[in-house]
């Protein structure tokens, strides 16, 4: 009796494994890179992928992570993508308007008001179809990871009123609605890739930049910036993408594996970013930081000033999409 329950159990095995071994993966090695430190919630998450992959993988597959932008910036490494010299990474979906200019609803200051709002329309319908927008481009998007609500530091001094921005020079993305919305609340806006910021704001190159609380934290801008003021004025979502040239010379079930780690990288990612998010700023006052909360009504005053330029961005990447989306936050509101 116990030789037959042997045998039956090395039977199911057999056959549990048959799916995988005839699964359609060859080995292969994926350069992923990505903007922030290793100890970051960018760089746990680009971790927990290459474990995924390896996992569902049986081992063939092997993700190595490069990050610090030690591959170039963001613009840089989509560059790199789609002509096909880098498989993958991940970035902030503002650097891809030059590319897909519908990406820009994403950089609208005050779109989302919470994160429960951004997951739903990201990952529903208007989210999946920008990124259906990218292969035209050399690029496949895959999911949308959390950077989160961005804050504003300084070494000037503390930020309480919009009119505190007069003249500040404040490093922001490389993209035209942040350029913009910033030079109209009177900071010198400075574009610049994050990959150079921490020395320019050491140097006083810069007097300040805007970033999501984990990312000041895990980017130790703390030891360089004195000041940190909370506007959560842009909800600051990143993208994974894969070169299409590559992805177009993968098996079915190579692809799926990459799809599938995605998903469970994205969730995992956004359940970190947030408990991240909510000790970071706790951490970035035990290191010395000031930390003071702009009043909602220089909220207001700031958003006042910048609705010219977000309806010039919105007639931009079209006027249609954005009513869809606020037609989505309708409904979830």
């Amino acid at each position: 009796m116990k030789h037959t329950l042997l045998a039956a159990a090395a039977a199911a095995l057999v056959l549990g494994l048959g799916p995988v071994a005839a699964q359609d993966i060859q080995d292969r090695v994926i350069r992923f890179g990505y903007g922030l430190n290793e100890d970051s919630v960018q760089g746990r998450a680009v971790a927990f992928f290459a474990e995924e992959v390896d996992r569902l993988s049986g081992g063939k597959m092997k993700v190595k992570g490069f990050g610090g932008a030690s591959l170039g910036s963001d613009v840089q490494m989509q560059a790199a993508l789609a002509g096909g010299a880098q498989e993958m990474m991940v970035g902030a979906t503002a650097t891809l308007v030059g590319t897909v200019k519908e990406f820009g609803v994403w950089d609208l200051p005050f779109l989302f008001a919470t994160s429960v709002e951004a997951d739903a329309v990201l990952d529903g319908p208007i989210g999946q179809k920008l990124i259906g927008m990218l292969p035209d481009r050399d690029l496949v998007g895959l999911v949308y990871w959390e950077n989160g609500f961005r804050n504003i530091t300084n070494n000037r001094g503390p930020i309480t009123t919009a009119a505190d921005l007069e003249g500040l020079k404040l490093r922001v993305m490389q993209n035209p609605v942040y350029l913009e919305v910033f030079t109209a609340l009177g900071a010198n806006a400075v574009p610049m890739p994050f990959s150079e910021l921490f020395t320019a704001l050491e140097t006083g190159a810069v007097d300040g930049q805007e970033n999501p609380s984990t990312t000041i934290l895990s980017s130790k801008f703390f030891e360089v910036q004195d000041y940190l003021t909370i506007t959560n004025h842009v909800y600051s979502p990143w993208i994974m993408m894969v070169s299409k040239s590559w992805w177009d010379t993968l098996s079915a079930d190579e692809q799926k594996v990459l799809m599938d780690a995605a998903i469970a990288s994205r969730d995992f990612e956004r359940l970190d970013t947030r408990a991240a998010s909510a000790k970071a700023l706790d951490e970035l006052k035990a290191a010395g930081m000031q930390i003071v909360e702009m009043p909602p009504e220089e909220i207001a005053k700031m958003r006042e000033t910048a609705q010219p330029i977000i309806d010039t961005a919105i007639d931009a990447f079209g006027r249609p999409l954005y009513d869809e989306v606020m037609a989505e936050l309708a409904k979830l509101r």
